[in-house]
């Protein structure tokens, strides 16, 4: 894994590229994030920073071991903790206290962002899986239902893992290679091209390609 930010969805926009073409793009607000914890292939295993977003300012939310975590290094509490892993072949140049912001990441390059999806709630078959759904005509009383789901005489069972209706949405999602459109490191923000998961005001991670 490659180096990242935490990030704060704002919306989606669009712009016009050089040739006039319509852009969509999701606007995020990433960073900055100061280094908390740097983890080591000596001490921990494994290279990994672990970062901060969003300061907390509502002191009695922090929990005293948690206080003297950030104590230990200098770093006022945060209000979000993420880790990402390095390679464990190059050399690191992150040190606790650094803070990361959007100039990590370059016009034109892919990046992978994280999310939770929005929660749907209880759905059914047709619209959490695509169910074909039954005749609509007039007396079928089968218009979303789901149908046959298991087999006849053999093996006279549910097969584990049929789809079927339930609680849609609410999963952690990535979207992979999203190219960056635009960087606005004065007000943090992180333009990409396409839709992220989740709502206006999720929380997000981005990662760097490698």
């Amino acid at each position: 894994m490659s180096i990242g930010l935490i990030g704060k969805k704002v919306g989606m926009t669009q712009l016009f590229d050089d040739s006039g073409e319509v852009v969509p793009v999701t606007v995020i607000e990433a960073g900055p994030c100061p280094v908390v914890q740097r983890k080591t292939a000596a001490s921990d295993g494994y290279e990994a920073v672990q970062i901060g977003f969003r300061p907390e300012l509502k002191q009695k939310k922090v929990t005293k071991p948690m206080r003297g975590h950030f104590d230990k290094v200098n770093v006022a509490p945060q209000k979000h903790l993420r880790e990402f892993r390095l390679d464990l072949a190059a050399p690191s140049a992150y040190a606790v206290g650094q803070v990361l912001t959007v100039a990590l990441f370059e016009v034109g390059e892919k990046v992978r962002v994280t999310g939770i999806s929005k929660g749907k709630g209880f759905q059914g078959g047709v619209k959490r899986w695509g169910y074909r759904g039954g005749p609509e005509t007039h007396g079928s009383m089968f218009h979303r239902a789901p149908g046959s789901i298991g087999a006849s005489s053999y093996p006279s069972r549910v097969f584990k893992g049929h789809h079927m209706p339930g609680r849609m949405g609410g999963d952690l999602t990535t979207v992979k290679a999203l190219k960056v459109v635009k960087v606005i490191p004065e007000q943090n923000l992180l333009l990409v091209r396409g839709a992220v998961p989740g709502p206006a005001g999720g929380l997000l991670s981005i990662v760097k390609r490698h």
